[in-house]
């Protein structure tokens, strides 16, 4: 049949629909990703996920196994965001620093990313490779492998924690004004709280306001770093000791 033919004027014409692209897990990852940044891990389920890509829930089933499998896929996937080092050995305790600062960077930038990594013992080839760099620079450093086994868990424990308070911190501060600087208000108001306190039983918290109060969410991360890295480094048998 030739197509010189015109369309009748009583057929409706069709309108082309949006062009699906082809559904994979990664392509399941990356948007709920995209949700998470968005609205938050609790936003992000198999249906909010689908309706995002323009399909029905049960079809994701096929790529992924269920929420839980999804959000474990999830943190892996912004684990390929962490730069790793190349393993220095005269550097390994600032190495791992910077390695602690990187897992910082990729958790903040994924809002409540970290609730995942609670409890979870890491199976996805990203968090792999930083375990793997970890154990590497503290191996490279003559940490006993007990010791590094365990010190690789407290690091994750850590990094968590510090990860989750602060998104709890931006949760709680009103739409439209800066975490920091709403915080700082609270942290004054604490501050009055604390020195009014009677100071026959608190004189240790009445006298110390301005040292339990003080420095940046930075500050005390690097400060629990520290105390980290130097504990890992005490177990590191000294070279001149005798055999």
């Amino acid at each position: 049949m030739g197509t010189d033919i015109p369309t009748p004027p009583w057929r409706k014409q069709r309108r082309a629909g949006p062009v699906r692209q082809p559904l994979t897990q990664e392509v399941i990852v990356a948007t709920a990703v995209r949700v998470l940044d968005g609205e938050g891990l609790e936003a992000v389920s198999m249906r909010r996920v689908a309706q995002e890509l323009g399909t029905g829930a049960a079809s994701l089933y096929a790529h992924v196994s269920g929420k839980e499998e999804l959000r474990e896929l999830m943190l892996d996937a912004v684990f390929a965001e962490v730069e790793l080092p190349e393993v220095d050995p005269s550097r390994w305790q600032e190495q791992l620093k910077e390695l602690a600062r990187e897992v910082r960077r990729v958790y903040t930038s994924h809002r409540d990313i970290a609730k995942v990594s609670l409890g979870l013992i890491p199976t996805g080839p990203n968090l792999l490779a930083v375990a793997e760099v970890q154990l590497a620079l503290m191996r490279a450093g003559g940490v006993p492998p007990s010791i590094a086994g365990l010190a690789v868990d407290t690091f994750g424990m850590y990094l968590d924690a510090d990860a989750i308070e602060d998104t709890i911190y931006v949760g709680r501060t009103p739409p439209g004004e800066d975490p920091w600087e709403h915080f700082q208000e609270r942290f004054e108001q604490i501050r009055a709280f604390m020195k009014a306190l009677p100071v026959d039983r608190y004189p240790h918290i009445v006298g110390m306001v301005d040292d339990l109060t003080g420095g940046s969410g930075d500050d005390r991360f690097e400060f629990g770093l520290e105390i980290l890295i130097r504990g890992i480094a005490s177990y590191v048998p000294d070279a001149d000791a005798d055999p």
